[in-house]
Order: structure tokens, then sequence, then C-alpha cells
């Protein structure tokens, strides 16, 4: 991914949204060329030269201070996840391509005792993901609501494929339109954090050659964080779910979070996550139930009486 350039479209993007009353400068009327601001009044709002800022939108960053970052995020008016990125670009920016900037490859399993503890909430589903959006891990209930995301057999299992590439993901997400938008969002943040990450590029690179609307929306260098809301999906044994989620970062495992949902008590989705949970163990058996078959016919033992027998005491 081209640094200066992206660093370059973020500040124009971000400066076409804002009109001269939202911030809070006067107009006199006439035509004006470009859609909001000009670059001359972001850098009067930022408190420099219009040289200076002139040079930062054109991705030279060179010596930018975190002072330059706070001031043009002031006069831009960025949240807190657009002013994050914009640190990350200028930092990439700032570093070029030093072999020593670039920053460990993206983990793609958990410790086992993290998947302890995620086996362990078995009221809940449990994601983990990376940066990427790939699948690190889930607990048992997790897997089985994103059951159709994981009937992909190329692995990893990427959220962002699902979205953009799988048909049943427009059904899946009973949001769907919103949902793409998210997920363009994170991948910017990522694509900010880690410009050398060859597997994302390669990821953006295949999203943009298959799907008009994930090109479209990647031009928007829109961003946003994983934090928390409601996810409303329709899952294709339980019906409709509307759950609250969490997005937990791992202090011990460095760029992985960890989305946990819940339903509100007493609700429709309650009842229906209890449905899944009971599906889910029951599937389990199931396949469980299959793997020894072989083995116990193979030995002329009765699967059925095996499982019908207690521990014994010597």
């Amino acid at each position: 991914m081209d640094n200066q350039d992206d660093l370059s479209q973020f500040l124009i993007s971000r400066r076409a949204k804002l009109t001269l009353q939202q911030a809070g400068l006067p107009d006199f009327g006439g035509r004006r060329r470009v859609p909001g601001l000009r670059r001359e009044e972001v850098a009067l709002l930022a408190g420099m030269s219009s040289e200076y800022y002139k040079r930062l939108e054109r991705g030279n960053a060179k010596g930018a201070l975190e002072a330059v970052i706070d001031g043009v995020s002031r006069a831009l008016q960025l949240d807190e996840a657009e002013h994050r990125h914009l640190y990350e670009l200028i930092r990439a920016a700032n570093a070029g391509a030093h072999p020593h900037s670039r920053r460990p490859a993206r983990k793609t399993q958990v410790n086992p005792t993290l998947q302890q503890t995620i086996d362990a909430m078995s009221t809940v589903p449990v994601f983990v993901q990376n940066g990427r959006l790939d699948a690190i891990a889930t607990n048992r209930l997790g897997r089985a609501l994103f059951s159709e995301m994981f009937e992909d057999s190329r692995q990893p299992v990427n959220a962002a494929r699902f979205v953009f590439l799988d048909a049943r993901a427009q059904t899946f997400y009973r949001d769907w339109e919103s949902n793409t938008r998210q997920i363009v969002a994170l991948l910017r943040v990522e694509a900010g954090r880690s410009p050398h990450d060859r597997q994302l590029s390669d990821l953006v690179g295949e999203l943009s050659t298959r799907s008009d609307l994930f090109r479209k929306l990647w031009g928007a260098h829109d961003v946003r964080e994983h934090r928390a809301g409601i996810k409303s999906v329709r899952h294709p044994v339980v019906g409709n779910l509307d759950l609250n989620y969490l997005g937990l970062d791992l202090a011990a495992d460095h760029g992985l979070q960890m989305l946990v949902f819940s339903a509100q008590p007493g609700s429709a989705s309650q009842d229906g996550l209890q449905l899944l949970a009971n599906w889910a163990a029951t599937d389990s058996v199931e396949l469980k139930a299959k793997d020894e078959q072989p083995l116990t016919a193979s030995l002329g033992i009765d699967a059925g009486i095996l499982k019908s027998k207690g521990p014994t005491v010597s």
C-alpha cells in the first residue's frame, strides 16, 4: 500500500466533508471549485502555514509533530478513531519502507489458555479476530452463530470475504449495507496500522477486484473502531437475533480482539440464543458420535452400550 497516497487521500476526503458553517468560517459567497473546505482554510483552523499543510496533504509528513496532528484533527473535526488513524498514517509515511519499522506478522491462532477461557464462556458467543478480520478462535456458541461463515473451505475464514463475496451474508445480516460500511472502515484502520501487511494488501486487492461495492467504499477512506453496538442477524436455524456486542482488545495477544455477544435478558433473542446453544450442543454430540463409530465398530463394541456405561471404580 502507498503510505503517502493513503495519507493524502484521507486528508482530502475529510476536508471535503466539512462545510464553512460546520467549521465556523464566514461564507462570502462565490463559486467554490471543490466540495468542503479549501486547503488554506484547513491550515488557518489548524494554526499552520498554507504551504506546510499543502505538503502534508501531498503525503510529505516528514517531521510532523504531535501538535501538528492535533491541530489538523481539530481543524477537520476528526473523531477519536479518525485521529488515531491520522496518527498511524503519519507514522507510516515518516517511517517509509525501512524494514525496522515494520510490525510483526499478525497472529493466526490464540494460546491454549485463552482458548480454554473462551470455551468456558459457554452461555455467550465469542469470536476472536485479528486486524484483517480473520477468524482466529471461537467458542462452540460463537462458531454456531457464524456457522455459515465457517462453511467457507478457504483458510483462514475471513469476515470481510464473507460479507462481500458470499451471497448468504445479505440474508444473514439484517442490516447488510451497514455491515459492509463497518467492515471496510475496520480494514481501513488496519491498513493505517499495518501498511506493510502483505496478506492485508492481498485481501483488499481481491475484494476490490471482485466487489464493486467494496471498491467504492474503500475509496471513501472512512474509519471506525469495533467497540460496542448491536448486531442484528437472521440465523438459518433459530431465526432473528438482536445481540449486543463488546469488542475487547487482548493485552496478552497484541493485535487480537475478542468480540462477546449477549442478548437482553427476557427477550426473544435470549430465547433464540438458548435454542442455538442447544442446537450447537446436539450437533457437537452427533459429530462426536460419527467420529467414534468407526473405532467402536472396528473393536466390535456397540457405541450405544459404550455411552451408557458410567465410570468404573477399581
